[in-house]
């Protein structure tokens, strides 16, 4: 009795189609069979050739066009792949001890630049944070949040004082676009306060906006203490 062959996963699919491409079988530049096709020659379904194909065209290697077809790209566009991060795991990962403090709470009317930066309502309800991280009981990461409630209602009934406003969103709201800009800029006395440092001095901070479809739901202004390196990798 013949065995029925096994269905290719759509993660088999892009290992076959990446090894053509670095193989050279399929140079840049160069034209892919179309879906029905390479579903034909790999025994699979078109939605799983797709799904593999969609994942390349992502990651860089492909370009997609519904006409055109899809085409080897001559060079591969490497994109980061974003996650918030947590300040928590990054200072623990660190191999330092961690420590929160809640600054401030406070339910507020959004005020007029934020109504004009997140296109919102007047008069709408915006929960207010203000947060520190600490690592081994020294100031890390000053946090300065605004949360659109009508965003995230369940937000009200959340308590700040164990843990940040971020590991509860992380968790609760999944995100799906972020607008992220990375800033040079100097403590004011408030800021130098938190952070242990002199009206003035240089930092490095983080101005970050998700949303969840067109809804706005936070915008988090993040400080970090003088010292502080930012690492990637792509």
């Amino acid at each position: 009795m013949t065995r029925q062959r096994e269905s290719l996963s759509y993660r088999d699919i892009k290992n076959i189609v990446l090894d053509r491409i670095q193989g050279q079988i399929w140079p840049p530049n160069s034209l892919l069979p179309t879906e029905t096709v390479l579903a034909a020659e790999l025994s699979s379904s078109r939605l799983t050739v797709n799904r593999a194909l969609r994942e390349l065209a992502n990651e860089g290697y492909l370009q997609r066009n519904r006409k055109a077809g899809t085409r080897v790209l001559s060079a591969p566009i490497r994109t980061a792949q974003f996650t918030i991060p947590l300040v928590r795991d990054e200072i623990t990962q660190s191999g330092a001890e961690y420590r929160y403090s809640l600054v401030e709470r406070r339910c507020i009317l959004a005020p007029e630049w934020l109504t004009s930066r997140l296109n919102l309502c007047h008069a709408q309800s915006l929960l207010h944070l203000r947060c520190m991280h600490y690592a081994n009981n020294k100031p890390f990461q000053y946090e300065v949040r605004w949360v659109v409630i009508a965003s995230v209602p369940s937000i009200i009934d959340a308590n700040f004082t164990e843990a940040g406003p971020n590991d509860w969103l992380v968790k609760h709201v999944p995100f799906t676009n972020i607008d992220l800009s990375f800033l040079a800029s100097q403590a004011t006395e408030n800021i130098a306060n938190f952070l242990d440092t002199v009206p003035g001095t240089p930092l490095f901070s983080t101005e970050r906006l998700t949303w969840l479809g067109a809804a706005p739901v936070t915008l988090a202004r993040l400080y970090f203490a003088p010292g502080y390196r930012l690492t990637t990798h792509i």
